[in-house]
Parts: C-alpha cells; structure tokens; sequence
C-alpha cells in the first residue's frame, strides 16, 4: 500500500515538474512519507521514476491487438493508440513526463528510449519485412516522438490545437509508408 501511494506521488510530481524539478523530498511529502522509504523501495530517483512510469507504458496490453489484423491498416491504428495514450489525462499525463524529462535528462531519455525501441518498435518487427526493419522502425519512432515534442512539449500550432482525430488521419499515411513503403534507398553508415 505505502509503495503504491509514492508510486503515485511520484507520477503526479514528475508529471507537473519533469524528472530534474520532481525532489525526493516532494514526493515524499505529496505521499505523506519519510524520504528514507523512497530509497527503501526504490533504492534511487531513477529507481523511482522506473517504476512510476512502468504500469503506465504497458504496451504489451495494447500492441498485439493492434498488430494482429497485420500489416494493412498498421499505421493509422498505432496512431489511433498513440494519441489516444497522449490526449488522457491533459497537461499531467505521466506519459507526457517521460517526453518531457527525456529533453533535459539522459536517465529520461534512456527510459524513453528503452520503451520505445524494446516495447513499441520491437514488437512492430514481428509483422514487418526483414528487409529494412531496422530503419522501418526507427523512422516509425522517429516520427511519433517528433510529433509528440511538437504538439506537447514545444506546442508548436496548428499542431498543438489540432483535433486528435486530424492528427489520426493525416500523419497515419506517413507511419504506414515507414512500415510498408518502398525505403530502397538505405540511410549511409
């Protein structure tokens, strides 16, 4: 009970402050504990914020579905699922945190990374060509984060106020050409 209830502090303050402005210190306070719990069960912030943001970035619930009709269709259903996650919960939705904090923090930003290629990219491979996989997902990736910095972290208009079904539909196209698309040409190494 008690390491739930930081659990859910510590998403809250890492929610409205990132993960550099969230303290220890205020998280025990908004869950009523001494800070010396945090360490007992988490042993560090990074710790912490590993296990605030697990259960919410569960995507082996959400992405068998969306890949078992295959490969026709796979984009605008990622999408679908990807702004559906992004628009709950508002302004502190933790799912918006892990972007955030990945900005400004190399521990954020190898979270996000570890979700996004292990979760989410590596569980497309399974319905993508062998040729070009690598790239298919990366540009996949690219393209989701890039449009969740745009529209959520820098806020950039018209996308910031775009209508989460215009969004559906007009980058799906982009992420079903990643996945399915002619990419003869290889990006140099």
């Amino acid at each position: 009970m008690t390491r739930q209830v930081i659990v859910d502090a510590a998403r809250l303050k890492f929610a409205e402050c990132g993960y550099e402005g969230a303290t220890l210190r205020a998280i025990a306070q908004e869950a009523g504990v001494d800070p010396a719990l945090i360490h007992h069960f988490f042993a560090s912030k990074q710790g912490l914020f590993a296990a605030a943001m697990a259960d919410l970035l569960k995507p082996a619930d959400l992405i068998p579905e969306i890949i078992e009709p295959g490969l026709d269709g796979l984009g605008e259903r990622l999408m679908r699922m990807f702004v559906t996650l992004w628009e709950d919960g508002g302004a502190l939705n933790p799912l918006l945190a892990v972007i955030r904090s990945a900005v400004s923090h190399e521990e954020a930003a190898g979270l996000l990374r570890e979700f996004v290629s292990t979760e989410v990219l590596g569980r497309l491979g399974d319905v993508i060509e062998p040729a070009h996989r690598e790239l298919r997902t990366a540009l996949v990736g690219s393209q989701i984060i890039g449009l969740v910095m745009a529209r959520y972290v820098v806020k950039v208009e018209p996308l910031a106020s775009a209508a989460p079904e215009a969004l559906v539909t007009m980058v799906s196209p982009a992420i079903q050409h990643y996945l399915s698309g002619d990419l003869s040409t290889e990006l140099p190494r």
